[in-house]
């Protein structure tokens, strides 16, 4: 039997316009292939969608027909005898076509990525400036406590306002000589009882007793220090006494509460701005910081303390409160059955004792506990409870307090 020699597959006419009879011939099969062979992968062919891949095809044969007419090397007509030996040329083709798709996949989430880390970059440099702010602030404050007031620059010029005695003399250079005698003398004093009160405050390695200085002590330095003598320092000890300036220097008697009229009454000299190192304040500023924050969470704390303990207490007043209003409910329950089982003759009289009934509604073990919670109710039927008469008999030779159910009229006056 002889085989059907196979169709032969014509090679269609490469050009920008290819619509015609040509590519009417092609079957469903061929056009898949043709596309395939170009690069390019189709979906289900049908009646709707041929005429769609054959534009397709005849775009993709147009693009492959450009290099040729540049006069390059160009991969021929999809044929069946020159399909295979020009296999490289479609995959170089696909392996053009693809990567475009993919990349445009990708831009969306590379996009993404950017946006995140360019929010993540920004939060970390607000984050930093915040830091950075906090950190000037809290140097800030230390510098103020450790810094204090320019005391030296406003002493010298009160220094500079004291009026000068020359010994009743009144020519310019005495007048000069004794103000810059003065001045050294005050400064010299100024200075050491600074110093001094300084390591008085800086852990005192003198061993000092206060910052308050003898007047002995004060004189004697000053002299051996400056060369000036005594008298010179009383004339400045009564000078700041008559002084209305803040000079730093402060004049104490034997009383320290007791006011200083006289240079006599002087018995010791006290710096008020004492001169202490930067480590020194620094400590002080760090510890008067955390002393601060102590006392501001200790006064928290004793708040929340308070808070919790109202809290507390209000909450063990309602259940009281339920708790009494829970006993009203039952004691007004047993009263009227009571009444109940009298009127049908089963209760020999027709009130009920009133520790009776505490007896029974109350076990024995609880009693302590539920005292204000049975005084509470007791008073509460006694003032809001119309129902229940509190009446005194005679049971057993013995008066007792005891509860009366009364039974409202449905019967008006007018009836009767």
């Amino acid at each position: 039997m002889r085989r059907a020699a196979p169709r032969r597959r014509r090679a269609l006419p490469v050009g920008p316009g290819v619509h015609g009879a040509a590519m009417a011939e092609l079957t469903d099969a061929e056009l898949r292939k043709e596309l395939i062979a170009l690069g390019y992968r189709p979906g289900p062919i049908t009646a709707t969608t041929r005429k769609v891949y054959a534009k397709k095809l005849a775009c993709l044969q147009a693009e492959a027909a450009e290099p040729r007419r540049r006069g390059q090397a160009a991969p021929p007509s999809p044929g069946r005898g020159s399909a295979r030996p020009q296999q490289a040329s479609p995959s170089r083709q696909r392996s053009s076509f693809i990567p475009p798709a993919g990349a445009a996949r990708d831009t969306p989430k590379q996009q993404a990525d950017g946006k995140s880390r360019g929010l993540e970059y920004y939060l970390s440099q607000f984050l930093c400036l915040a830091s950075f702010v906090l950190f000037m602030i809290f140097l800030g404050i230390l510098m103020v406590k450790m810094i204090g007031s320019g005391w030296l620059d406003r002493r010298e010029e009160n220094f500079n306002l004291l009026p000068v005695d020359c010994d009743k003399r009144t020519d310019d250079f005495c007048q000069a000589k004794q103000k810059d005698v003065l001045m050294n003398v005050l400064h010299e004093l100024y200075n050491y009882l600074s110093v001094q009160a300084g390591n008085f405050e800086c852990g005192n390695p003198e061993n000092l007793k206060s910052k308050c200085i003898w007047v002995s002590e004060a004189k004697d330095h000053v002299v051996n220090v400056t060369g000036s003598s005594p008298q010179k320092f009383e004339s400045a000890l009564h000078w700041i006494l008559n002084s209305n300036k803040d000079l730093g220097i402060q004049l104490k008697g034997r009383d320290p509460s007791g006011a200083v009229r006289s240079v006599d009454d002087v018995f010791c000299l006290e710096s008020a701005h004492p001169q202490m190192g930067l480590g020194c304040r620094f400590r002080r500023a760090v510890v008067t910081a955390i002393m601060n924050l102590f006392l501001f969470f200790w006064s928290l704390i004793t708040l929340w303390g308070i808070l919790l303990f109202l809290r507390y207490r209000w909450r063990k007043m309602e259940e009281e409160e339920q708790a009494m209003y829970e006993m009203v409910k039952k004691i007004i329950a047993v009263v009227h059955d009571h009444y109940k089982e009298w009127e049908r003759n089963l209760e020999r009289y027709p009130y009920v004792g009133i520790f009776h009934v505490r007896d029974s509604l109350i076990p024995p073990q609880s009693r302590k506990k539920m005292k204000r919670v049975w005084e509470r109710a007791v008073d509460f039927l006694a003032s809001n409870e119309s129902r229940i008469q509190t009446e005194s008999h005679r049971v057993a030779g013995e008066d007792m307090l005891v509860w009366r159910w009364t039974q409202p009229s449905y019967v008006s006056d007018s009836e009767h």
